[in-house]
């Protein structure tokens, strides 16, 4: 019970203090309060990003994973050639074969990729229905940036010319059956989707595939000579570009929370030498000097809880609101497009518990040891002296 109460007391004494010091202790908790809604609104915006590009990717490209002919590289298109083979047939795959073709919109040559999915496949978000209702000779599916670039609309018909098994150029006109909009670029740009039973007949390639979608199911049993990627693997990548995205941005809040920090060990330091007759008091009234250092720390970490407090009444409400309408990312979407980066229109950012009490706990914990490296030298101090008040 003593020690509880000598905790309380303290809690008690260091409230006072801090509050007593006026405008210093609110310009330092303001600082403070600010670095931590900086870094709760730049990473709450990092995570909703990843978590959007995470879903987006899965939908849309990545399913639950791949099963990749061993002779494809995705980052080398000289492998589209030669990466796909034979495939065994199972209920939890879906066949991709992608072929290097030609488009030729108003008059200009646009190389491209055609990609042959089933029309009746339900395992990614593209609209591939639309393949099965068109009565066109060759439907096709683009993706809105794709349309945009090559100036393409719903029932145009346009050339296509593309090298069947044999390494014959063939050539036929295809009709834009339907247009897609989405975020992952991957899927859109230079693209072009057609019904995987029309591509075989066009290029003489019978069940065969550069990849497999794979759904939650499979447990790769079939295709073992295949490599397959689960889609933690798959999203490796966009995982590395969200946190070189998090480091960048931690240089603006590092500079407030390092502003913030310095006012803190600046008020300990000033505290231990201009408050000695103050602590020596203490001593004198039964206060040991190690309760004496744990009071005067407990005062620079207080800082640090009433900033966390002031900045929670302002970053909660601040980010469920933009989490409920999301920022505008409008001006970067078609570079970012350009890039192959998986950015919406808007992202909208997403505060988890675990986030909120990671920044909670370092703020703290930083704070209090800033908080104690001035006030060791009370431990060194002469009672006597400190009562006179002498440096």
């Amino acid at each position: 019970m003593d020690t509880l109460y000598n905790i309380g007391l303290s809690f008690r004494l260091a409230f006072r203090n801090i509050i007593s010091s006026g405008l210093r202790t609110w310009l330092t908790i303001t600082t403070l309060s600010l670095a931590f809604v900086m870094i709760l609104f730049f990473n709450s915006m990092y995570t909703g990003w990843e978590y959007q590009g995470i879903r987006d990717q899965v939908n849309w490209e990545f399913a639950q994973g791949q099963v990749i002919h061993p002779d494809y590289d995705k980052l080398d298109p000289f492998t589209i050639e030669s990466g796909h083979g034979k495939y065994e047939k199972d209920a939890h795959l879906t066949p991709v074969l992608i072929r290097q073709a030609n488009i030729y919109p108003d008059g200009r040559m646009v190389p491209i990729l055609l990609k042959g999915i089933p029309a009746d496949q339900q395992i990614v978000e593209l609209p591939t229905q639309l393949l099965k209702e068109s009565k066109a000779n060759i439907p096709a599916l683009i993706g809105l940036g794709m349309a945009q670039d090559n100036n393409l609309k719903v029932g145009d018909t346009i050339l296509m010319r593309w090298k069947d098994k044999n390494g014959t150029f063939d050539a036929q006109n295809i009709t834009i059956a339907g247009i897609f909009e989405t975020n992952v670029p991957t899927i859109d740009a230079g693209q072009i989707w057609i019904d995987l039973n029309r591509m075989n007949q066009l290029t003489g390639l019978q069940q065969e595939a550069t990849y497999l979608l794979a759904d939650a199911e499979y447990n790769q049993t079939t295709n073992a000579s295949w490599n397959y990627q689960d889609k933690e693997a798959l999203l490796k990548e966009f995982y590395e570009l969200i946190e070189l995205k998090r480091g960048g941005s931690s240089f603006l809040y590092g500079i407030l929370m390092l502003i913030a920090l310095i006012a803190i060990f600046d008020s300990q330091v000033f505290s231990v030498f201009k408050r000695q007759k103050e602590i020596g008091t203490y001593i004198a009234l039964g206060f040991t000097k190690k309760r004496v250092t744990f009071l005067f720390t407990l005062e620079g970490t207080m800082y640090a809880f009433i900033a966390t407090v002031v900045g929670s009444i302002i970053a909660i409400p601040l980010l469920s609101w933009l989490h409920e309408v999301g920022i505008p990312m409008t001006s970067n979407v078609d570079q970012s497009r350009k890039m192959g980066i998986t950015v919406g229109e808007y992202i909208y950012p997403l505060l988890t518990p675990e986030l909120f009490s990671k920044t909670v706990f370092w703020v703290v914990i930083l704070s209090a040891v800033i908080s104690y490296l001035p006030v060791r030298k009370i431990a060194k101090m002469n009672t006597v002296d400190a009562l006179k008040g002498k440096k």
